[in-house]
Formats: structure tokens, C-alpha cells, sequence
């Protein structure tokens, strides 16, 4: 009996190797959890086209928005883990959601594998170029006469967006009133049309708008100026010398998929980001390129996530 079990058990080991070899025989489903037109949105779709190519199957970017990219993320959590479905999460998807919403209906932690981070975002504090705020001392100064009713706009409560905003709200003790979007597109279009007064947005989905001048960039939100804004300084440096606050997104997959699958993913995403044409696209959508093991984005995810509690008890934002 003992022999036959060994003889059973050894024929199966090369047929799951064989399964794995396999992988991927068909199309892969790349779910971004937010609307087109976005900065996420954007990404998948400079990444699905080269990932395809390495690949050999169809990429396809399916939008699936909806509670902050809960419903999108949940579409992955429940997907046979078999690498065929992927997500772009953002790092609220992957770390502050979970501390925002009391019936997420999922741990993103543990229903999620991790592939690779791929970017670092700063924020930038703008408004419009309407607008009778010139800077950012202005912008502080403007907020802190009880006279003027300050907005800012978000992609949707609970965002980076919206959660950078806060911080340095309670930093600042300034009081400007969160307007949240279904979206980035549409806080823009309304901070170009003067409905808002500013936005604390990613500066991807920002930049062809500060570059066209449309914008005006007042301070960023990281430590360090960014490359794509260097005359623009960061908060840190203009008497807030404590915040910091940045975006960042990654590739999951569900969790339980075979970790061969996922190292072939990395593999293969770590070969995109290493390619020199790729890296350009990259750093004009205001990134930083970020491409490590899925091991370094699962302590990034588990770090993050501890931040975000903190920020979150703190700041009493809840958002069911």
C-alpha cells in the first residue's frame, strides 16, 4: 500500500510541475479598482501591453471602481488563485482601507499575495491657475481667516488624496473642508473650474495639467523635492519639518496562488521596469521606479498598514 502511495504521489509531482510550466495559457485579467483616466488606471495600462508581449497571452485591463477600490480588490480576493486574475492596487486597497471601513469584508493582508510595488508618488498641493493663492504661505494664510470657506478635493474618501489632506490639515490646524470625487478626473476638472479651492493630488495624475500651466503647484508632500517639480518645495522644508505623506501602488494576486506563478510574475514585471524605454514612460507619469522581490512589497504593505492605523485612529476618519 505504501508503495503504491509513493508511486501515485510521484507521478503527480511532474504533472504539477507540468501544470506550472503551463502557466500562462490563456488571458490574464489585469484589475485596476478605480474609473479610466486615473493615474492607476494609466500604469496598468503601460504595463499590460509589455507583460503581454513577455507573457505571450492577452493582458486585459478591466476597470472595476467602486467604495475606494473595495469592490475592485474584492473581485481578486474572491478569484480562483490561479495568477489569472491580477490586481493594480493602490495603498489604500492594501493598507489604510482596512482601518477605514468596518465591513471591508476581507483582510487585505491575508486574502492578497503580493507581487512587486512598482511606484512612489508624492503629492502635490496645487490649485488653479484662477486662483488668488500665489504660494503656500499664502495658501496657510488664506485658510486661516474665518472669512474664507477653503476646499480640497479627493478621488474618494479614504484616497492618499483625501488622507494627505487631513494630515496636514491637523498638522497645519488650519480648517479646509474635504469635497471627495469619484475619481481624480473629475476633483481636477472641478479645481480647474474653480469649484474647489485646492487638491492634495497624486503628482502623475497631476502633471500635464501643471505643465500646461492649467495648475499651480504650491509644495509637495515628501521629505525631498521631487525630480519632476525640483522648483517646488516640499512642506517639510517650508515649516512643517515633521510631515510626510506619500502614494504607492503595487501588482497582487489572490492569495493561495502557486508561488512559482508569482515569482514568474515578478520575473517578468522586474524585466519590464528594468528596460530603459519602459523607465522614461515611467518617471513622466511622476514616479519613482520601484521594483523589488515579493517579499520586500510584503513588509512595505505590513509597514504601511501599521501607519495608516495610527493616522487613521488619530485623525477619527470613518467611512461606514
Amino acid at each position: 500500500m505504501l508503495k503504491k502511495a509513493l508511486a501515485i504521489a510521484a507521478l503527480a509531482l511532474p504533472l504539477a510541475a507540468a501544470a506550472q510550466d503551463a502557466w500562462p495559457s490563456k488571458a490574464i485579467t489585469f484589475v485596476v479598482p478605480y474609473p479610466p483616466g486615473g493615474p492607476t488606471d494609466l500604469m496598468a495600462r503601460l504595463i499590460a501591453k509589455p507583460l503581454s508581449d513577455r507573457l505571450k497571452v492577452p493582458v486585459v485591463v478591466e476597470n472595476k471602481a467602486g467604495a475606494s477600490g473595495n469592490i475592485g480588490t474584492g473581485q481578486v480576493v474572491r478569484a480562483k488563485p490561479d495568477g489569472y486574475t491580477i490586481l493594480l492596487a493602490a495603498s489604500g486597497n492594501l493598507s489604510a482601507n482596512q482601518f477605514l471601513y468596518n465591513k471591508l469584508g476581507f483582510d487585505p493582508v491575508k486574502d492578497l499575495a503580493p507581487v512587486m510595488q512598482i511606484s512612489k508618488f508624492p503629492l502635490v498641493l496645487e490649485v488653479s491657475e484662477k486662483s488668488p493663492i500665489t504660494s503656500f504661505k499664502d495658501y496657510v494664510e488664506y485658510a486661516r481667516k474665518p472669512e474664507n470657506r477653503v476646499t480640497f478635493g479627493s478621488a474618494s474618501n479614504g484616497s492618499p488624496q483625501h488622507l494627505g489632506g487631513e494630515l496636514f490639515k491637523a498638522m497645519a490646524k488650519i480648517d479646509i473642508s474635504h469635497v471627495p470625487y469619484k475619481g481624480a478626473g473629475p476633483a481636477i476638472v472641478d479645481l480647474m473650474g474653480g469649484q474647489i479651492t485646492s487638491m492634495f493630488d497624486i503628482l502623475g495624475s497631476s502633471m500635464q495639467h501643471i505643465k500646461s500651466g492649467k495648475l499651480r503647484p504650491l509644495a509637495v508632500t515628501t521629505k525631498a523635492r521631487s525630480a519632476m517639480l525640483p522648483q517646488v518645495p516640499s512642506i517639510s522644508e517650508l515649516g512643517y519639518p515633521d510631515f510626510e505623506y506619500y502614494a504607492w501602488h503595487g501588482i497582487s494576486t489572490t492569495a493561495g496562488t502557486p508561488k512559482p506563478v508569482i515569482e514568474r510574475l515578478n520575473t517578468e514585471l522586474r524585466g519590464i521596469f528594468g528596460d530603459e524605454a519602459f523607465k522614461a514612460k515611467w518617471l513622466e507619469i511622476g514616479s519613482e521606479v520601484v521594483a523589488g522581490t515579493p517579499e520586500q512589497f510584503d513588509a512595505v504593505i505590513k509597514s504601511e498598514a501599521r501607519k495608516m492605523q495610527a493616522l487613521i485612529r488619530t485623525l477619527n476618519i470613518q467611512l461606514d
